[in-house]
């Protein structure tokens, strides 16, 4: 039987036919002998079907349909010198000159429209390998983007032009590459030599969620100290008066010194004054503390009378007011400077940083407007008033009472700067006392019209402004800020129902305002009412760490007093070991128990809450009763808190004792 390998697509599934093919398939059929054994040995004699030509055909139907034995192989095509493709033999090996065929691009990518080449330069006929651009990382306190080539910062939003920019701006060496290691030197910590301007305070703050719905007696970590935001802003504070320039060229003066520079911006500022004012932190040599210098630049003195006119200011004593301590003129910078000496407020601002200083987001978009609660304007009405009734009462008036002049040293708490100064520097010139407290009260109405309105440009347009304050907040508020923006009414002028003359001073203003007078000094109240629970609690923490004190000066301790160890002896002195013997024998064991606790698999254990409470234990002396194990677990005592508290105080004046007897 022979097997039908021509014939249309359905005669695969044919599975014997007849060895004498007839009509058309006769032609496409040719000898068996060819398919069985590769050839026949009758192909010029006997064999009556075709060889050649038909098995050539039958090969390339046979290719279509399936692969099988006959099938060609395959051979890579080898591009020629003048860019045709041709075949290779299958003995032939690919050339090296094939790495430097033409850039692939699909045909999608074919268009009239040019788009930029990701190579940069020609291929040449020598093999070379692609030029990549080097990866350095990123810190994160460093800039993503190049300051040169765009002055806004990184828009995470706008990813089709921000990892452009980061890939244009990466630095062409990698700092990493100079330290193989990476273990050593500034290659691996980033910004090693930099100074540090402020402590890392977020690494104080609790990891996680602080739990919720405890029991009475249940407590956490954090319930032993004062509270997080308290601590930072403290400790804020004392990093900012600790602050000092190690190689500065600012002079001392007079009984000053480590003077350093608290303006936020080095240029000129000639305004309000009429002089470049510039405010340093300086150390007295005198009592220690740290006081504000501020100075006016080039202020020649005229009259010496002028100086005297700070003499009332030092007698003003108000919580809402930075006192001032002395002025005087110097020539330590080099001209002839007005120098104003007053209290220093560590990590204040003004409010014209707290509420108009624009904070840039993403390619300059502006962070929303936050909206002053009506509590807070209050709040600053109620302080201000309080300092320009003492101001006043004094015969003296503010002056200057705008927003950058303002420091706001904690939450809503708020103080008049730079007071006095005016009094100086416009001392031939001064206005009646009168109407100089008359535009106190008007520059408190428009302070807090621009507030309000989150504009320091708001009082340029009244209307606009008090229309948004009719929106915005209560009539109550808007009928304060009228009466304080209104004129003074003439002496004499006549009294209608329509427009009654209202007498226009510090202490109408503030009986119109006495019940906000009320509800700002309750908030003073609870505010001093946290701080002294705060207070409080930590008021007795330093008991624990005279029992640490004690503990520590009497455990492991060899000799009572080494003194009495006589040179040449071989006998055991009887003080040595003392610490191992008698009742501080169990105070060592106590050590171990309250420190050097460990699990069932001996691992260690680091129980906050268990070390306070043996402790607070101890300093109390309770009943209770413990068990302690010696290291090699042969002897076990039972005691006190009692007895361990006996014996701590009875060792402790051993020590004190033996101390004061080598004294004498």
């Amino acid at each position: 039987m022979a097997t039908a390998f021509g014939g249309p697509s359905g005669d695969s599934r044919r599975g014997v036919s007849s060895p004498r093919p007839k009509g058309r398939e006769a032609k496409n059929t040719f000898c068996r002998n060819v398919t069985i054994y590769g050839h026949c040995r009758y192909e010029n004699s006997k064999c009556r079907p075709p060889h050649l030509l038909n098995a050539v055909l039958n090969q390339n139907e046979n290719a279509k349909k399936r692969f099988n034995v006959d099938s060609p192989s395959f051979t890579p095509l080898q591009a020629s010198t003048n860019g045709s493709v041709t075949p290779s033999s299958r003995s032939a090996a690919i050339s090296p000159k094939a790495a430097n065929a033409a850039v692939f691009t699909p045909k999608s990518q074919r268009s009239t429209v040019s788009t930029p080449s990701l190579h940069t330069k020609e291929p040449s006929t020598e093999w070379q390998a692609q030029d990549f651009q080097e990866f350095v990382p990123q810190t994160f306190d460093g800039q993503m983007v190049d300051p040169a080539s765009s002055s806004l910062s990184f828009d995470p939003f706008n990813t089709s032009s921000g990892i452009s920019t980061i890939a244009a701006s990466a630095p062409a060496i990698n700092p990493y590459a100079q330290d193989p290691s990476g273990l050593g030197g500034a290659s691996y910590y980033q910004n090693a030599n930099t100074f540090q301007a402020s402590p890392a305070y977020h690494l104080y703050w609790p990891v996680g969620p602080q739990p919720t719905g405890l029991l009475a007696y249940q407590r956490t970590a954090h319930d032993f100290f004062i509270p997080d935001s308290l601590r930072e802003d403290l400790q804020k504070k004392a990093e900012i008066a600790r602050q000092i320039l190690p190689n500065t060229s600012l002079p001392h003066i007079e009984q000053y010194h480590s003077l350093f520079c608290l303006d936020t911006s080095p240029q000129r500022n000639n305004a309000p004054f009429g002089y470049a004012s510039w405010i340093y932190k300086a150390i007295s040599s005198k009592d220690g503390k740290t006081y504000a210098l501020r100075r006016l630049e080039n202020f020649r003195l005229t009259n010496e009378t002028a100086m005297r006119s700070f003499q009332p200011w030092k007698r003003i004593l108000n919580g809402s007011v930075v006192t001032i301590h002395e002025a005087f003129t110097t020539r330590a910078f080099g001209d002839s400077s007005l120098i104003m000496v007053t209290d220093y407020h560590p990590n204040a601002k003004s409010l014209a940083d707290e509420h108009f200083k624009p904070v840039p987001r993403y390619h300059g978009r502006q962070a929303a407007s936050s909206h002053v609660s009506e509590q807070t304007l209050w709040g600053y009405l109620v302080q201000i008033g309080s300092a320009l009734k003492a101001v006043h009462g004094a015969g003296l008036a503010a002056r200057l009472i705008t927003p950058s002049k303002i420091l706001l040293t904690s939450k809503n708490r708020i103080r008049l700067n730079a007071c006095g100064i005016m009094d100086v520097v416009h001392f031939d010139t001064a206005r009646p006392i009168a109407d100089a407290q008359a535009d106190d009260l008007l520059q408190l109405g428009r302070l807090v019209l621009c507030i309000a309105n989150n504009s320091p440009q708001a009082h340029m347009n009244m209307q606009k402004s008090m229309d948004y304050i009719s929106r915005s907040y209560t009539g109550r508020l808007k009928e304060c800020i009228q009466y304080l923006l209104s004129p003074q009414p003439q002496p004499g002028a006549p009294s209608s129902p329509t427009s009654p003359n209202v007498q226009k001073d510090i202490d109408t203003f503030l009986g119109g305002i006495a019940d906000q007078f009320a509800s700002v000094f309750d908030s003073e109240l609870h505010a001093q009412d946290t701080l002294t629970n705060t207070l409080g609690r930590e008021l007795e923490s330093s008991r624990i760490v005279r029992l640490l004190v004690k503990l520590n000066m009497i455990n492991e301790r060899p000799e009572l007093d080494a003194s009495q160890h006589v040179p040449g002896s071989t006998a055991a002195n009887p003080s040595s070991g003392w610490a191992e013997t008698g009742e501080r024998y169990y105070l060592k064991l106590f050590r171990d128990y309250v420190f050097h606790q460990v699990d069932a698999n001996g691992h260690p254990v680091t129980d906050l809450a268990h070390v306070l409470d043996c402790l607070n234990k101890l300093d109390a002396g309770t009943d209770e009763k413990i068990m302690l194990t010696s290291r090699d677990e042969q002897n076990v005592l039972i005691v006190s808190y009692r007895e361990v508290k006996r014996g701590l105080e009875s060792a402790f004046q051993d020590l004190v004792r033996a101390g004061r007897a080598s004294k004498n």
